[in-house]
């Protein structure tokens, strides 16, 4: 049993079962019944995405310190209570059964789906 963090869109792994998009916004251009078809997400969960305004941040981001303050302002948001928790029962369920979460983003290491896997990690998820 374990997390598996991918990239939206892209062919599902072997075992990756339920995947789960933590993304602001749905695809563009795909209709709502396609989403699962097209490998991506079963369940669209944004209550762990970046708000918009960091998402700017992270859009705007050139330097490493830059991307430094988009990572901090997006691990700022998920200590709110409601992102919070939603950690907490993505690390409890990932004790309990195979799945996956993701976002679009191609470069996993400029994407909040790094801070998102560390702080998984944090709250005592298994991931692979």
């Amino acid at each position: 049993m374990a997390i598996h963090v991918v990239r939206l869109g892209t062919p599902r792994a072997a075992g990756e079962s339920l995947r789960i998009g933590t993304v602001r916004r749905p695809p563009r251009g795909v209709p709502k019944s396609e989403f699962s078809k097209r490998d991506f997400y079963d369940v669209w969960l944004p209550t762990v995405a970046p708000s918009q305004a960091v998402m700017d941040i992270g859009h705007a981001a050139e330097t490493p310190a830059d991307w430094a303050r988009f990572f901090q302002q997006y691990r700022k948001e998920m200590k709110r209570p409601d992102a919070a928790h939603a950690i907490a029962l993505l690390a409890a369920m990932s004790h309990a059964t195979d799945f996956s979460l993701g976002c679009y983003c191609e470069d996993e290491a400029h994407c909040h789906r790094h801070a998102l896997r560390q702080l998984l990690l944090g709250a005592g998820a298994l991931i692979r």
